[in-house]
Protein backbone atom coordinates (compact mmCIF):
# COMPACT_ATOMS: atom_id res chain seq x y z
CA UNK A 1 0.00 0.00 0.00
CA UNK A 2 1.41 3.26 -1.12
CA UNK A 3 -0.15 6.16 0.56
CA UNK A 4 0.65 9.91 -0.95
CA UNK A 5 -0.63 13.19 0.87
CA UNK A 6 -0.40 16.43 -0.32
CA UNK A 7 -1.86 19.36 1.36
CA UNK A 8 -5.24 18.15 2.23
CA UNK A 9 -5.29 15.44 -0.61
CA UNK A 10 -4.34 11.89 -0.04
CA UNK A 11 -3.75 8.61 -2.64
CA UNK A 12 -3.76 5.74 -1.28
CA UNK A 13 -2.72 3.02 -4.22
CA UNK A 14 -3.51 -0.83 -3.25
CA UNK A 15 -1.44 -3.11 -5.26
CA UNK A 16 -3.02 -6.58 -5.52
CA UNK A 17 -5.07 -6.30 -2.35
CA UNK A 18 -5.86 -8.79 0.21
CA UNK A 19 -9.61 -9.24 1.23
CA UNK A 20 -8.63 -7.99 4.88
CA UNK A 21 -6.85 -4.74 2.79
CA UNK A 22 -10.27 -4.12 1.28
CA UNK A 23 -12.17 -4.66 4.63
CA UNK A 24 -9.75 -2.01 5.94
CA UNK A 25 -10.46 0.15 3.57
CA UNK A 26 -14.04 -0.01 3.38
CA UNK A 27 -14.36 0.87 6.99
CA UNK A 28 -12.70 3.65 7.14
CA UNK A 29 -14.42 5.45 4.14
CA UNK A 30 -17.82 3.09 4.27
CA UNK A 31 -17.66 1.37 1.19
CA UNK A 32 -20.07 -0.35 -0.15
CA UNK A 33 -19.44 -4.12 0.16
CA UNK A 34 -20.46 -4.87 -3.25
CA UNK A 35 -17.28 -2.20 -4.80
CA UNK A 36 -14.88 -4.42 -2.46
CA UNK A 37 -17.01 -7.77 -4.05
CA UNK A 38 -16.13 -6.36 -7.52
CA UNK A 39 -12.83 -5.05 -6.84
CA UNK A 40 -11.91 -8.83 -6.23
CA UNK A 41 -13.37 -9.68 -9.79
CA UNK A 42 -11.37 -9.76 -12.79
CA UNK A 43 -13.60 -9.41 -15.47
CA UNK A 44 -15.80 -6.33 -14.01
CA UNK A 45 -17.55 -4.23 -16.47
CA UNK A 46 -16.21 -0.33 -16.89
CA UNK A 47 -19.13 1.58 -14.77
CA UNK A 48 -19.16 4.50 -12.60
CA UNK A 49 -21.37 3.79 -9.65
CA UNK A 50 -22.35 6.93 -7.52
CA UNK A 51 -22.98 7.27 -3.46
CA UNK A 52 -23.39 9.49 -1.18
CA UNK A 53 -19.67 10.62 -0.33
CA UNK A 54 -17.68 8.68 -3.14
CA UNK A 55 -18.01 8.06 -6.81
CA UNK A 56 -16.81 4.05 -7.65
CA UNK A 57 -15.00 3.44 -11.18
CA UNK A 58 -13.81 0.58 -12.71
CA UNK A 59 -11.81 1.28 -15.89
CA UNK A 60 -9.86 -1.51 -18.13
CA UNK A 61 -6.43 -1.14 -20.03
CA UNK A 62 -4.73 -3.44 -22.15
CA UNK A 63 -1.18 -5.17 -20.80
CA UNK A 64 0.68 -7.46 -23.29
CA UNK A 65 1.18 -10.59 -22.45
CA UNK A 66 4.71 -11.65 -23.82
CA UNK A 67 4.16 -15.29 -23.78
CA UNK A 68 1.20 -15.58 -25.80
CA UNK A 69 1.71 -12.58 -27.63
CA UNK A 70 -1.66 -10.85 -27.11
CA UNK A 71 -3.01 -8.45 -24.90
CA UNK A 72 -4.44 -9.00 -21.40
CA UNK A 73 -7.25 -7.01 -19.53
CA UNK A 74 -5.80 -4.90 -16.62
CA UNK A 75 -8.83 -3.71 -14.07
CA UNK A 76 -8.15 -0.70 -12.32
CA UNK A 77 -10.36 0.24 -9.78
CA UNK A 78 -11.60 3.71 -7.82
CA UNK A 79 -12.29 5.26 -5.23
CA UNK A 80 -12.81 8.76 -5.40
CA UNK A 81 -14.30 11.48 -2.86
CA UNK A 82 -14.21 15.11 -1.37
CA UNK A 83 -10.15 14.87 -0.40
CA UNK A 84 -8.77 11.46 -0.89
CA UNK A 85 -8.24 8.89 -4.03
CA UNK A 86 -8.08 4.86 -3.98
CA UNK A 87 -6.65 2.92 -6.78
CA UNK A 88 -7.11 -0.69 -6.47
CA UNK A 89 -5.29 -2.60 -9.04
CA UNK A 90 -2.71 -5.91 -10.17
CA UNK A 91 0.24 -4.08 -10.14
CA UNK A 92 0.63 -4.75 -14.33
CA UNK A 93 -0.28 -1.17 -15.19
CA UNK A 94 3.67 0.10 -15.55
CA UNK A 95 2.03 3.76 -16.06
CA UNK A 96 0.18 3.93 -12.97
CA UNK A 97 3.46 2.60 -10.74
CA UNK A 98 5.26 5.22 -12.28
CA UNK A 99 3.08 8.07 -11.33
CA UNK A 100 3.21 6.43 -7.84
CA UNK A 101 6.86 6.30 -7.12
CA UNK A 102 7.43 10.02 -8.97
CA UNK A 103 4.79 11.37 -6.37
CA UNK A 104 6.43 9.31 -3.88
CA UNK A 105 10.12 10.70 -4.17
CA UNK A 106 9.36 14.18 -5.59
CA UNK A 107 7.35 17.02 -4.33
CA UNK A 108 7.69 18.45 -7.90
CA UNK A 109 5.66 15.96 -9.20
CA UNK A 110 3.12 16.12 -6.40
CA UNK A 111 2.40 19.22 -7.98
CA UNK A 112 2.41 18.42 -11.20
CA UNK A 113 -0.30 15.59 -10.90
CA UNK A 114 -2.07 16.93 -7.95
CA UNK A 115 -2.13 20.26 -9.40
CA UNK A 116 -2.11 23.22 -7.11
CA UNK A 117 -5.78 23.88 -6.43
CA UNK A 118 -7.12 20.96 -8.51
CA UNK A 119 -6.63 18.08 -5.51
CA UNK A 120 -8.56 14.43 -6.27
CA UNK A 121 -9.74 15.38 -8.56
CA UNK A 122 -6.94 16.68 -11.05
CA UNK A 123 -5.22 13.19 -9.97
CA UNK A 124 -7.77 11.42 -11.71
CA UNK A 125 -7.86 13.19 -15.02
CA UNK A 126 -3.93 12.65 -15.09
CA UNK A 127 -3.83 8.71 -14.22
CA UNK A 128 -6.86 8.20 -16.74
CA UNK A 129 -4.70 10.15 -19.54
CA UNK A 130 -1.73 8.90 -18.76
CA UNK A 131 -3.04 5.03 -19.14
CA UNK A 132 -4.73 5.44 -21.88
CA UNK A 133 -2.14 7.79 -23.64
CA UNK A 134 0.27 4.91 -22.82
CA UNK A 135 -2.29 2.53 -25.30
CA UNK A 136 -0.69 4.72 -28.23
CA UNK A 137 2.97 3.68 -28.50
CA UNK A 138 0.87 -0.12 -28.37
CA UNK A 139 -0.91 1.10 -31.53
CA UNK A 140 2.49 2.27 -33.44
CA UNK A 141 4.03 -1.01 -32.72
CA UNK A 142 1.09 -2.42 -34.28
CA UNK A 143 1.17 -0.40 -37.40
CA UNK A 144 5.09 -1.07 -37.57
CA UNK A 145 4.52 -5.01 -37.65
CA UNK A 146 1.34 -4.96 -39.92
CA UNK A 147 3.80 -2.43 -42.64
CA UNK A 148 6.55 -5.62 -42.12
CA UNK A 149 3.91 -8.00 -42.75
CA UNK A 150 2.79 -5.76 -45.85
CA UNK A 151 6.61 -5.87 -47.10
CA UNK A 152 6.94 -9.43 -46.96
CA UNK A 153 3.66 -9.99 -48.98
CA UNK A 154 4.20 -7.25 -51.67
CA UNK A 155 8.14 -7.30 -51.93
CA UNK A 156 9.23 -10.69 -52.45
CA UNK A 157 9.09 -13.05 -55.33
CA UNK A 158 7.11 -15.36 -54.19
CA UNK A 159 4.38 -14.65 -51.48
CA UNK A 160 4.96 -16.12 -47.75
CA UNK A 161 2.32 -17.59 -45.79
CA UNK A 162 1.99 -14.58 -43.06
CA UNK A 163 -1.47 -15.69 -41.81
CA UNK A 164 -0.15 -16.52 -38.29
CA UNK A 165 1.51 -13.45 -37.94
CA UNK A 166 -1.86 -11.71 -39.21
CA UNK A 167 -4.27 -13.77 -36.85
CA UNK A 168 -1.93 -12.59 -34.03
CA UNK A 169 -2.65 -8.36 -35.03
CA UNK A 170 -5.97 -8.90 -35.76
CA UNK A 171 -6.70 -10.09 -32.23
CA UNK A 172 -4.76 -8.22 -30.82
CA UNK A 173 -6.57 -5.25 -32.93
CA UNK A 174 -9.96 -6.96 -31.61
CA UNK A 175 -9.12 -6.83 -28.10
CA UNK A 176 -7.92 -3.33 -28.17
CA UNK A 177 -11.39 -2.38 -29.52
CA UNK A 178 -13.58 -4.88 -27.10
CA UNK A 179 -11.71 -2.37 -24.13
CA UNK A 180 -11.83 0.70 -25.41
CA UNK A 181 -15.30 -0.02 -26.39
CA UNK A 182 -17.18 0.36 -23.46
CA UNK A 183 -14.76 2.73 -21.66
CA UNK A 184 -16.31 5.89 -24.12
CA UNK A 185 -19.46 6.06 -22.52
CA UNK A 186 -17.70 5.62 -19.07
CA UNK A 187 -15.68 8.45 -19.21
CA UNK A 188 -18.23 10.86 -21.34
CA UNK A 189 -20.42 10.19 -17.84
CA UNK A 190 -17.42 10.75 -15.74
CA UNK A 191 -17.87 14.72 -17.04
CA UNK A 192 -21.48 14.71 -15.64
CA UNK A 193 -21.04 12.71 -12.23
CA UNK A 194 -18.10 14.22 -10.84
CA UNK A 195 -19.40 17.38 -10.41
CA UNK A 196 -20.28 16.71 -7.11
CA UNK A 197 -16.92 15.74 -5.88
CA UNK A 198 -14.78 17.62 -8.22
CA UNK A 199 -14.35 20.65 -9.44
CA UNK A 200 -16.48 21.94 -12.48
CA UNK A 201 -13.67 23.20 -14.45
CA UNK A 202 -12.32 19.73 -14.70
CA UNK A 203 -14.56 18.84 -17.42
CA UNK A 204 -12.85 19.92 -20.13
CA UNK A 205 -10.36 18.06 -18.67
CA UNK A 206 -12.40 14.88 -18.99
CA UNK A 207 -13.45 15.54 -22.42
CA UNK A 208 -10.45 15.45 -23.05
CA UNK A 209 -9.57 12.09 -22.39
CA UNK A 210 -13.02 11.35 -24.34
CA UNK A 211 -10.80 13.07 -26.81
CA UNK A 212 -8.19 10.70 -26.54
CA UNK A 213 -10.16 7.41 -26.54
CA UNK A 214 -11.86 8.68 -30.04
CA UNK A 215 -8.81 9.11 -31.27
CA UNK A 216 -7.52 5.52 -30.31
CA UNK A 217 -10.67 4.03 -31.86
CA UNK A 218 -9.91 5.67 -35.17
CA UNK A 219 -6.58 4.58 -35.23
CA UNK A 220 -7.45 0.71 -34.26
CA UNK A 221 -10.46 0.82 -36.68
CA UNK A 222 -8.38 2.07 -39.36
CA UNK A 223 -5.85 -0.53 -38.38
CA UNK A 224 -9.01 -3.39 -38.50
CA UNK A 225 -9.44 -2.28 -41.96
CA UNK A 226 -5.56 -2.70 -43.05
CA UNK A 227 -5.05 -5.60 -41.49
CA UNK A 228 -7.96 -7.08 -43.35
CA UNK A 229 -7.14 -6.38 -46.53
CA UNK A 230 -3.74 -7.80 -46.09
CA UNK A 231 -5.60 -11.22 -45.18
CA UNK A 232 -7.73 -11.19 -47.99
CA UNK A 233 -4.86 -10.31 -49.96
CA UNK A 234 -2.33 -13.16 -48.59
CA UNK A 235 -4.83 -15.60 -49.41
CA UNK A 236 -5.32 -14.58 -52.99
CA UNK A 237 -1.84 -14.83 -53.13
CA UNK A 238 -1.27 -18.26 -51.34
CA UNK A 239 -4.07 -19.15 -53.83
CA UNK A 240 -3.00 -17.93 -57.14
CA UNK A 241 0.51 -19.80 -56.32
CA UNK A 242 -1.51 -22.90 -55.62
CA UNK A 243 -3.13 -22.44 -59.02
CA UNK A 244 0.61 -21.71 -60.78
CA UNK A 245 1.58 -24.87 -59.10
CA UNK A 246 -1.36 -27.36 -60.30
CA UNK A 247 -1.20 -25.64 -64.03
CA UNK A 248 2.59 -26.60 -63.98
CA UNK A 249 1.78 -30.27 -62.70
CA UNK A 250 -0.97 -30.35 -64.68
CA UNK A 251 1.06 -29.68 -67.92
CA UNK A 252 3.29 -32.32 -67.00
CA UNK A 253 0.93 -34.81 -66.69
CA UNK A 254 -0.29 -33.94 -69.76
CA UNK A 255 2.99 -34.88 -71.97
CA UNK A 256 3.26 -37.95 -69.37
CA UNK A 257 0.27 -39.01 -70.29
CA UNK A 258 0.91 -40.16 -74.38
CA UNK A 259 4.21 -41.35 -73.30
CA UNK A 260 2.99 -43.23 -70.91
CA UNK A 261 0.58 -44.99 -73.35
CA UNK A 262 3.37 -45.64 -75.60
CA UNK A 263 5.26 -47.38 -73.01
CA UNK A 264 2.06 -49.60 -72.53
CA UNK A 265 1.75 -50.35 -76.13
CA UNK A 266 4.83 -51.35 -77.00
CA UNK A 267 5.17 -53.14 -73.69
CA UNK A 268 2.12 -55.58 -74.45
CA UNK A 269 3.24 -59.59 -74.57
CA UNK A 270 1.31 -59.39 -78.04
CA UNK A 271 3.59 -59.32 -81.77
CA UNK A 272 3.29 -56.15 -83.00
CA UNK A 273 3.03 -55.97 -87.16
CA UNK A 274 5.60 -53.94 -87.98
CA UNK A 275 8.37 -55.07 -85.72
CA UNK A 276 9.27 -58.02 -87.44
CA UNK A 277 12.09 -56.55 -89.56
CA UNK A 278 13.69 -54.80 -86.79
CA UNK A 279 16.33 -55.91 -84.57
CA UNK A 280 15.63 -55.51 -80.75
CA UNK A 281 17.79 -52.94 -80.23
CA UNK A 282 16.44 -51.10 -83.18
CA UNK A 283 12.72 -51.41 -81.45
CA UNK A 284 14.50 -49.67 -78.36
CA UNK A 285 15.68 -46.64 -79.65
CA UNK A 286 12.73 -46.23 -82.04
CA UNK A 287 10.56 -46.19 -79.04
CA UNK A 288 12.84 -44.00 -77.42
CA UNK A 289 12.67 -41.21 -80.40
CA UNK A 290 9.16 -41.63 -80.64
CA UNK A 291 8.61 -40.64 -77.53
CA UNK A 292 10.84 -37.96 -77.57
CA UNK A 293 9.43 -36.16 -80.44
CA UNK A 294 6.10 -36.52 -78.89
CA UNK A 295 7.18 -35.16 -75.29
CA UNK A 296 9.05 -31.82 -77.13
CA UNK A 297 5.96 -31.54 -79.47
CA UNK A 298 3.52 -31.46 -76.49
CA UNK A 299 5.90 -29.09 -74.48
CA UNK A 300 6.39 -26.45 -77.47
CA UNK A 301 2.37 -26.77 -78.17
CA UNK A 302 1.97 -25.49 -74.41
CA UNK A 303 4.91 -23.11 -74.10
CA UNK A 304 3.33 -21.60 -77.18
CA UNK A 305 -0.11 -21.22 -75.48
CA UNK A 306 2.15 -20.12 -72.82
CA UNK A 307 0.47 -22.49 -69.90
CA UNK A 308 4.18 -22.96 -68.69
Amino acid sequence: MQEIKYKKNKWINLVDPSNEDLVKLAKKYRFHELDLEDCLQETERPKIDEYDKYLFIILQFPVYNKKHHRFDTEQLNIFIGQDYLITVHKGKLKALNEIAEACQSSIKSKKIFFGEKQGTGYLLYEIISVLFNAIFPITDKIQISTKKIEEKIFESMRAKDELFNIMILKKNVITLRKILLPQRSVIAALEHKQKRFLPEDLVIYFDDIVDQIESLWNILGTQKEIIESLEDTNESLLSHNINLTMRTLTVFSAIMLPLTFLTGLFGMNVQLPFVEAMSNAGHFWSIIAIMGIVGIALFAIFKLKKWL
